[in-house]
This record gives structure tokens, C-alpha cells and sequence, in this order.
């Protein structure tokens, strides 16, 4: 266990811009092939960016995403196209159907067993309200307002 404590990112709507990609799920059955095929064209989002960057100086940077493990490639890519450092990158499995707020409070639950978690920075509130109840230090990123639609793919159908 490193004494290096952990600054925890969410990837959608913290760093990567998915606004562009929202119209694939707004529909009746959703697009969720098109939605995650577009993942490659995310513009990246400053305010996320430069917050990553401050805090990888003095932290160990994990990468705590609902994106499906399928799309590991690209979000690495992804990653290294907008000089981001990789971290460690932990995706959903791909047949995980749980809320975004329960994955992400199991996942993290068992990433603090192994050091200390200084900061998670994700934009669902609902995974924050979550969090926090748990007992981690959570900052909401509120710089794209969150979408009903994103909202309803995280919490409700369990996909990002």
C-alpha cells in the first residue's frame, strides 16, 4: 500500500464532453451501439482536464468510469490524444447493469481497502449524494449541466 493518496476521476461529464452523443439515447430503443461508438470524438472539458493535471502532481490518479470495458481501447486513446495521463483505469464490466451509483461505491469501496482516497470528482449527483454517505471526500463537476438523459443512462439502465 502506497502512502501516495488516490485522486479518483469519472471520465463522462468530468473530462469528456458526451453532449454530442446524448441524441443516441433520447430516442425509443436507444442507440447504445451509436452512443458508445462515438465515445472517440468526445471534445475534451478544461475545467476536468486542468483539475486532473493539479491534482496528478501529488496523487495517484485512478480513472473511475461506467463506461463499458469494451471501450478500453478508446478511452486510452482518448486519453493520450488530449495528454491526459493514464492512471489506473477501471471501466464496468461489460454486463454490469447496476446504477452507476452502486457500481462506483463498490468499486471505490474496494479501491480505499488499498490506500487512502483523497478526492473523487464525478458529475452524476446522485453517485456524489452516494459517496458522500459513504464516507468519501467527493467534489460534484458541475461545469456541463447533467442531462436528464445521461442521468436516466447511469442511474437507470445502468450503461456509463
Amino acid at each position: 500500500m502506497s502512502d501516495v493518496p488516490l485522486a479518483v476521476f469519472d471520465v463522462d461529464g468530468v473530462v469528456a464532453d458526451v453532449r454530442h452523443r446524448l441524441k443516441h439515447l433520447a430516442s425509443r430503443p436507444k442507440n447504445w451501439q451509436a452512443f458508445f461508438a462515438a465515445a472517440d470524438r468526445d471534445e475534451p472539458l478544461q475545467p476536468g482536464l486542468d483539475l486532473v493535471h493539479r491534482y496528478v502532481r501529488d496523487h495517484r490518479l485512478v480513472w473511475l468510469t461506467g463506461r463499458p470495458e469494451r471501450l478500453r481501447v478508446v478511452t486510452e486513446r482518448w486519453f493520450a490524444d488530449h495528454g491526459l495521463p493514464a492512471g489506473r483505469l477501471l471501466m464496468r464490466p461489460d454486463n454490469d447493469r447496476r446504477a452507476a451509483r452502486d457500481y462506483k461505491s463498490d468499486r471505490l469501496r474496494r479501491l480505499a481497502a488499498g490506500g487512502t482516497v483523497a478526492v473523487v470528482v464525478d458529475d452524476d449527483p446522485e453517485v456524489v449524494a452516494r459517496l458522500r454517505r459513504d464516507g468519501h471526500p467527493v467534489q460534484l463537476a458541475d461545469w456541463v449541466p447533467h442531462a436528464k438523459t445521461l442521468r436516466q443512462a447511469q442511474e437507470r439502465d445502468g450503461r456509463t
